[in-house]
């Protein structure tokens, strides 16, 4: 272990509350891409050809971007610890990046989805990585604010990004929301690049296959002729990746004056697949082979450089983990909350999850680096992930059903409808900031614990609501404030007992699993409570003297959202009861913690 730098008076090393903004207002980007196709979804259906009469087809568009958000957030949090965290954040905003301009200038359905696939791997993958930094730049009792602050930039994403979608299209297309993307993400990529911070304090033991420069080989030495075949390779591999961007640059853009050329446009007609039915695709042209062949041989000249860290990360792990959670995924999101609990493909994917799961399991036993180490998972980690789980179902319960009990009982469009959430959406970054500050001087049960009873408060008061309550606006501010105030109050303290009973060596890996739960909370809780909403509502209708009466199916429809908000509420009560077992006392104020057992030795690199 390299020796610590001199901290500052807070406790923080030098520069980390400038690399800490810098990475925040990258998850904020991020975080925003989950909601900016909110106004724009039509728009962009349009633009790779779907009609708004096929609006199933565009689902896909919203589920890639969650598929790629959480199903490989364990492989990411588990390389963060074994290489330095900032040269995660980098190549995390370089595919979010990459797939903001994909989604940008896609003329296809399944390029856009691509697109939107990359942007939540990218995305993804900065929040992780972001709150483990945090636990490497601050002492353990001096995490709290830093990590409401990033709570608080990821909830203001469900602001912002609509905000920021419906901005951009009053003054342009929907195109340039993503390259918008592009300019942020790059921005943020190069604070990150350039930020300093005390030597030591953000690396992670070098990757496996990496060099060292710290000796000079001999001349015609076998060191030096390695050194020679490694310029080779790089030289061989800058070469490869230039041919690789510029096909896939020229086959995505399609320059009119290449592909009407009779001398230049062979390369840009798509190939005859014998299908009338099939709409022609860039991608499926000779130049767009050639892109994806370029792209396969950089990677197998680079394999050297990132296959040995997959492996030691147990990629085979996270493709079993991968499958099931993207199986799961795709299960729920495709489906109508409204009217369905699975989606079209669920009877098939649920089976692929569950065997997925087994086979996980399974290989944690055997393998020699499982992705999940043992003892990573331990202590307060596993009542921060079961909180995590259960508020992700409380939050999406109050975003999905708050704006359809708007629709249903005030008659509103769906942007009126979702103005109505904004009052809950703002309050809970305040309480993950308010959170952060309070566990300097309370314990994170003592915060998560009294957050959560309010926010079930709060919730069990939206369950009561009827037909009239909405006209209310005092009555019900007062509960969608103490809702979103409540959850936000828990953000902090979850994800500090989890890193403060983590070891050092994992808390990428287990802030990964925290987020990953929330994610999975949010998929299968919403899927849950709408079961139970719509069960409700089929025996509403049951009881009805006359089915087709319009005015009594609006009454079995709110006593469906009713249902739903009432088992958020259960949610949010349960997770207060369980936060409590987060501790009493400040972190860092005699809790036993992997800082007091010892680390594994390792070497640094510099980010």
């Amino acid at each position: 272990m390299a020796p610590a730098a001199p901290a500052s008076s807070s406790g923080a090393r030098r520069g980390a509350r400038s690399l800490l903004t810098v990475a925040s207002l990258a998850v904020a980007l991020a975080a925003a891409d989950t909601y900016v196709v909110v106004l724009a979804l039509t728009d962009m259906m349009a633009g790779v050809g779907v009609g708004i009469e096929a609006l199933q087809k565009g689902t896909p568009i919203i589920s890639g971007f969650l598929l790629g958000y959480i199903a490989v957030l364990p492989l990411i949090g588990r390389v963060s610890d074994l290489v330095d965290r900032r040269r995660i954040l980098l190549w995390c905003l370089v595919v979010f990046v990459v797939g903001s301009a994909v989604t940008a200038v896609a003329v296809d359905l399944p390029v856009m989805v691509t697109g939107r696939t990359l942007q939540g791997l990218g995305g993804g993958g900065l929040v992780p990585a972001t709150l483990a930094l945090v636990a490497d730049l601050w002492p353990r009792g001096e995490r709290g604010l830093p990590l409401g602050v990033v709570g608080a930039v990821q909830e203001l994403g469900a602001v912002i990004g609509p905000l920021l979608g419906a901005v951009v299209l009053a003054v342009a297309g929907w195109r340039e929301i993503f390259w918008l993307n592009v300019l942020l993400g790059v921005m943020a990529f190069v604070g990150i690049l350039t930020v300093r911070v005390d030597e030591g304090q953000t690396g992670r033991g070098a990757a496996p296959g990496e060099e060292s420069a710290a000796s000079t080989p001999r001349p015609g030495s076998r060191a030096e002729a390695g050194r020679g075949g490694a310029r080779l390779r790089t030289g061989a591999a800058y070469l490869s990746g230039a041919l690789a961007a510029a096909l896939t640059v020229l086959t995505l853009w399609a320059p009119e004056g290449l592909t009407t050329s009779i001398a230049l446009g062979g390369p840009f007609v798509p190939f005859d697949l014998g299908s009338a039915a099939a709409p022609a695709s860039r991608v499926l042209t000779p130049i767009g082979v050639g892109a994806g062949v370029a792209w396969l041989l950089l990677a197998t000249i680079t394999a050297r450089r990132w296959l040995p860290l997959l492996v030691r990360a147990d990629v085979v792990g996270a493709s079993f983990i991968a499958v099931a959670l993207g199986a799961v995924v795709l299960t729920f999101s495709t489906a109508n909350p409204e009217t369905e609990v699975l989606g079209p493909w669920g009877l098939w994917l649920l089976p692929i999850a569950a065997l997925a799961a087994v086979a996980f399991v399974v290989r944690q036993q055997t393998a020699r680096h499982p992705l999940i180490s043992a003892g990573v998972v331990r202590a307060r980690v596993w009542p921060s992930l079961i909180v995590s789980f259960l508020v992700g179902a409380a939050i999406v319960a109050i975003v999905v059903d708050v704006p359809l009990l708007s629709r249903l009982t005030q008659g509103t469009d769906e942007t009126d409808a979702a103005l109505v959430l904004v009052r809950f959406l703002v309050a809970v970054p305040v309480g993950a900031v308010l959170g952060g500050a309070l566990l300097r001087r309370v314990g994170p049960g003592l915060v998560a614990g009294p957050g959560l009873a309010l926010a079930a408060v709060g919730i069990f008061a939206m369950a009561q609501w009827d037909r009239a309550s909405l006209d209310h606006l005092l009555a019900t501010t007062l509960a969608l404030v103490a809702a979103g105030v409540g959850i936000g109050l828990a953000i902090a303290p979850v994800n500090d007992a989890a890193l403060a009973d983590a070891h050092e060596d994992g808390h990428g890996t287990v802030s990964s699993l925290v987020v990953v739960a929330r994610m999975t909370g949010m998929v299968v809780g919403l899927a849950l409570l709408t079961s139970l909403g719509l069960r409700r509502f089929q025996l509403e209708v049951g009881r009805l003297a006359d089915p087709t009466d319009t005015n009594a199916l609006l009454g079995a429809a709110v006593v469906q959202v009713q249902t739903v908000l009432l088992g958020a509420g259960i949610a949010a009560a349960v997770a207060a009861v369980l936060a409590l077992s987060l501790g009493s006392r400040p972190v860092g104020h005699g809790i036993p913690s992997s800082h007091d057992l010892p680390a594994e030795p390792r070497g640094r690199s510099r980010g």
